[in-house]
C-alpha cells in the first residue's frame, strides 16, 4: 500500500486575506488607460497609484496610514502632458518616485513627508531621450540613482539620475516592443520580455545578449489568464513568486525550490472584483508581529485594497527562519562605480526590530542634464540648474502657505477650547 508523500515546507500553508474595511482607500479614480503596468507601487512611507486626470497625466501619492476615503481635492502629482504609463519608488529613497509617460519623458519627483495644499508640479529632473511613449520604468536594486526606462520606440536607456546623464541606451536588441524589463539581485543583468516572443537576459554594461531562445522550461504551468496580462511579483527571501492577472480576480502563488518539480502551487486569493492593477511592498514595510510574509496592494475601479499575506503561527517570537535579512534602503554602490564594471549584492538589514523608515532624504541634481541641449517639444522644459531658484521659490512659497495654514489651524483650535472651557464652568457653577 502506497503513502503519499507531504512536502515539507513552512510555507505550504500561507493564506491571503483582505484588510478590514477601514483599511482600504476609498473613492480613488484609478487610470483607464490600457496599459500592462502595474498603476500602483508602493514602499514602506507611500502609496501611489496612476489615476484619471483631465489635460495631461497625473498620479496620487498618499501616506500608507491615509486609509478611508479620499478627498475629491487631494493634492495630485501632475507634470506629464500625456497619461502616465508606469511608477517606480526609489528603493534607497522613499520620498523619490519616477514617472514614465506618453509623452515620451520620464519625471522624477521629491515627495514630502507633510500633506501638500496644492498639486506637485515640478519634478526634481526630467529626462527626455526617447522618441515614443515611455511604458517601463525600474530602479537599479543595488546603486544609487540608477534608473533604466524602456520605451516604444524598442530602446532600454540606463540613466544616473542625479546628474541627468544617458550612462547606457541599448538601441539594437529588440526588434519589436519590449514587454517587461527586470534586474538580476544585485543588478549586473536584465531579463526582458519582447512581443517577438523571445525572452533574453541582457549584459548591458557589454551591450550583448548573454541568453535566449530557451529551449525547454523547467516548470509549465497552465494558467487561466485570458482576461489579460499577468503582473508577477518574486520575493526572493520565502522564494515565493505572487501572479496577479490584471483584469483576473485571483492572485495565485508558487514556491520555487532548486530541486524538480521546481515549481510548487501553494494556493489562490480569490475576491470578487477584477484587479485594474497591483502593488507589491517591500519586505521592510511589512508587519513581522503578525507573521506577514507579503502584502499586494489591489486596484479596484475606485478603490484600493491591501491583500496581506501570512504563515500561521502561535508563537509571538520573532520567527527568524520567516524573515532572513532583507535588502534595506541604503545603495551599495554609486552610479560610476557600476558603470565602470562593479557589482556588489544589497545591503541587508535585519527585521527583528521591525524598520523605521529614516527621516526625509533629498535627492539632488549635481549638474546640468546633457540632455536640456535638445530643443523642448511642446510648452514642456526641462529641469536644468537654472531652474534651481525657481524651484526654491516654489518651495518656500509652499513652506509658507503650510506654515499660515497650520497657524490658523492652532487659532482655531485654541477659540474651541476657550469655548468648551467657559461651558464647563457654566455647568459647574450651575451645580453649585
Amino acid at each position: 500500500m502506497s503513502r503519499r508523500v507531504v512536502r515539507q515546507s513552512k510555507f505550504r500553508h500561507v493564506f491571503g486575506q483582505a484588510a478590514k474595511a477601514d483599511q482600504a482607500y476609498e473613492d480613488i479614480r484609478v487610470s483607464k488607460v490600457t496599459w500592462d503596468s502595474s498603476f500602483c507601487a508602493v514602499n514602506p512611507k507611500f502609496l501611489a497609484i496612476i489615476v484619471e486626470a483631465g489635460g495631461g497625466g497625473a498620479f496620487i501619492v498618499l501616506p500608507l496610514a491615509k486609509t478611508g476615503r479620499v478627498d475629491k481635492n487631494y493634492p495630485l502629482v501632475t507634470g506629464h502632458t500625456a497619461p502616465v504609463l508606469d511608477i517606480d519608488w526609489c528603493p534607497h529613497n522613499d520620498n523619490v518616485i519616477a514617472s514614465a509617460s506618453d509623452d515620451t519623458t520620464i519625471m522624477v519627483w521629491q515627495i514630502p513627508d507633510y500633506t501638500p495644499m496644492r498639486n506637485i508640479t515640478e519634478p526634481i529632473i526630467t529626462l527626455e531621450g526617447h522618441s515614443k511613449r515611455v511604458g517601463i520604468l525600474s530602479w537599479h536594486p543595488t546603486a544609487r540613482n540608477v534608473l533604466l526606462s524602456a520605451g516604444g520606440d524598442n530602446v532600454i536607456i540606463i540613466w544616473n539620475v542625479g546628474t541627468g546623464e544617458v550612462l547606457l541606451s541599448l538601441d539594437d536588441m529588440h526588434p519589436d516592443v519590449i514587454h517587461s524589463v527586470c534586474w538580476n539581485n544585485n543588478g549586473s543583468l536584465l531579463a526582458t520580455t519582447c512581443k517577438d516572443k523571445t525572452l533574453r537576459v541582457v549584459d548591458p554594461r557589454k551591450g550583448q545578449v548573454v541568453a535566449n531562445n530557451f529551449e525547454e522550461p523547467v516548470a509549465l504551468q497552465e494558467m487561466d489568464t485570458s482576461n489579460g496580462v499577468l503582473l508577477p511579483f518574486y520575493d526572493p527571501d520565502s522564494s515565493i513568486i505572487y501572479l496577479c492577472g490584471k483584469g483576473d480576480s485571483s492572485i495565485r502563488y508558487f514556491e520555487i525550490t532548486d530541486e524538480a518539480p521546481f515549481v510548487h502551487y501553494l494556493n489562490t486569493f480569490s475576491s470578487k472584483e477584477p484587479q485594474r492593477g497591483m502593488g507589491f511592498m517591500p519586505k521592510r514595510g511589512l508587519d513581522v508581529s503578525k507573521c506577514e510574509i507579503a502584502r499586494l496592494y489591489k486596484l479596484h475601479e475606485r478603490k484600493c485594497e491591501p491583500i496581506i499575506m501570512t504563515v500561521p503561527r502561535k508563537s509571538d517570537l520573532f520567527q527568524d527562519d520567516l524573515y532572513p535579512d532583507t535588502p534595506g534602503p541604503e545603495p551599495a554602490l554609486e552610479a560610476d562605480e557600476w558603470l565602470s564594471g562593479q557589482d556588489a549584492e544589497p545591503v541587508l538589514i535585519s527585521l527583528r526590530d521591525g524598520y523605521v523608515p529614516p527621516k526625509h532624504r533629498e535627492l539632488r541634481v549635481t549638474k546640468r542634464n546633457i540632455l536640456d541641449a535638445r530643443p523642448p517639444s511642446g510648452t514642456r522644459r526641462s529641469q536644468s540648474a537654472s531652474d534651481a531658484p525657481l524651484s526654491q521659490q516654489h518651495t518656500l512659497e509652499a513652506l509658507l502657505g503650510e506654515i499660515k495654514a497650520l497657524r490658523e489651524q492652532v487659532q482655531a483650535q485654541e477659540q474651541r477650547i476657550t469655548a468648551l472651557e467657559n461651558m464647563l464652568c457654566e455647568l459647574v457653577d450651575g451645580t453649585d
